[in-house]
């Protein structure tokens, strides 16, 4: 009798045990779900708001003013990287496997936000030599300035706390706000090429309101508590952030310097041509970066919970990656003439070629974002990440000082092709060497 109660006693055990473990998978698939819901409407907010703008700026702006401005904007892209020195992912990791520990999460904030502050001082002043050394930026130093102070705002803004907490949606409607605002303003204050300053500080603003307003909603809804930390603890932020600092240095060195290498060697107006392409394809591109953001801290937990169910996760999200970047690589390969006749408008009929010469990246780049994001940084292969982007870097900048000059933006749409594919081969061959299959 006392057996078979025992027996009993042990299978209601177990029972409860598979109960409970089903709803912990239920609850995390639905948070993940939240998550992602989130971050697809901010990045509707991000993407899709400029490019509803773009058919008009494009236009009123024309492509010397238009080329003048993303010049501008890639230039003080360099200083943007140090800023976020890598905490968009170190930090959003940081947390994610330390979330049931208030203090320790605060901790971590303060950290982060002390030395993106520092980061950005650091930046202001060699800012300020460089525009005061090279005649250049002396044409137009408010453009340069106020694109400058437009960094502030992501600096502050704490996009990796709200990633590793999966409270995207706090955020969300002050980020679709601001930007329709800013849409209208856009509309309503941009009305000639004369105006490219004025929609310069209109972004300068857009983004510093979004930075505040995120930073006062990380303090005040998700109860962090800003503290002093110890200089071991801003050590440890900055040594553990260093291997991703290089990795988005050099991604930003073979992404960003694109559009300012070509501004270097070729018109402004072939300038505009290529970066009105180039953010045609990337707000296309836009559509799959909410599925590799949410689940970045999911694959982090999910790792530490089961090796097998981490890379089983991870060639799912691989096969739905490459469904989808596919559908849209050949989108934009097939209606190019008339995406750019519609966006764009007559005056960038160049731009049909270059977008048809990008319109492979977004397939390219969602295989190496779960190569690279997903896998190997959860993996702790943070210095073979590093390298390999290291690698893309360099070929892109022989490639573009190779080619620029004779094909001018054809020349920098084909150097960028050929170092995505690059990068995912690479990470392809590491990890197929490591034993890591995507493929049954």
């Amino acid at each position: 009798m006392e057996f078979k109660t025992v027996c009993k006693s042990g299978i209601v055990a177990k029972i409860k045990l598979e109960l409970n473990r089903i709803l912990q998978i239920i609850k995390s698939k639905k948070v993940l779900f939240k998550n992602f819901t989130s971050l697809s409407l901010l990045q509707i907010a991000n993407y899709v708001f400029p490019l509803i703008t773009l058919p008009y700026l494009v236009r009123v702006l024309g492509p010397e003013k238009y080329g003048l401005v993303n010049f501008a904007s890639s230039f003080v892209a360099y200083f943007a990287i140090l800023t976020d020195y890598g905490f968009n992912l170190t930090a959003t990791q940081d947390i994610s496997v330390n979330i049931n520990d208030d203090k320790k999460v605060s901790t971590i904030f303060s950290s982060v936000i002390i030395i993106k502050l520092f980061f950005f001082l650091a930046s202001s002043f060699l800012f300020v030599i460089v525009i005061l050394i090279f005649p250049q930026f002396q044409d137009e130093p408010m453009l340069y300035i106020f694109s400058f102070i437009g960094i502030l705002g992501p600096t502050i803004f704490p996009i990796w706390l709200f990633q590793a907490t999966e409270k995207m949606h706090f955020i969300l409607i002050v980020n679709v706000v601001v930007r329709t605002v800013l849409t209208v303003l856009i509309f309503t204050l941009i009305i000639s090429e004369n105006d490219f300053l004025l929609f310069v500080v209109l972004s300068a603003i857009a983004n510093l309101v979004v930075g505040i307003i995120g930073f006062i909603l990380a303090v005040v809804r998700l109860n962090i508590k800003l503290v002093l930390p110890t200089t071991l603890q801003l050590k440890e932020q900055i040594v553990n952030g260093w291997d991703l600092f290089l990795s988005t240095l050099w991604i930003n060195l073979y992404t960003t310097s694109n559009v300012f290498i070509l501004g270097l060697f070729a018109p402004l107006n072939v300038v505009g041509y290529y970066a009105a392409a180039d953010k045609v394809r990337m707000a296309f591109q836009g559509i799959l970066s909410p599925i590799t953001q949410s689940v970045f801290p999911y694959v982090n937990k999910l790792l530490s919970e089961s090796y097998d169910h981490f890379i089983s996760f991870n060639r799912k999200l691989l096969k739905i990656g490459l469904m989808l970047g596919l559908l849209i690589s050949l989108f934009l390969f097939v209606f190019a003439p008339e995406i750019v006749f519609v966006l764009l408008g007559k005056k960038y009929l160049e731009s049909v070629i270059l977008l048809r010469i990008l319109s492979i990246i977004p397939l390219v780049i969602i295989i190496s974002n779960v190569l690279g994001f997903q896998t190997m940084l959860p993996l702790k292969m943070k210095k073979q990440f590093s390298f390999i982007l290291f690698t893309a870097m360099f070929i892109n900048i022989v490639l573009q000082l190779i080619l620029i000059p004779i094909l001018n933006s054809v020349g920098t749409a084909i150097s960028i092709v050929i170092t995505e594919i690059t990068v995912a081969l690479i990470m392809l061959v590491y990890l197929k060497k490591r034993k890591i299959i995507f493929s049954h």
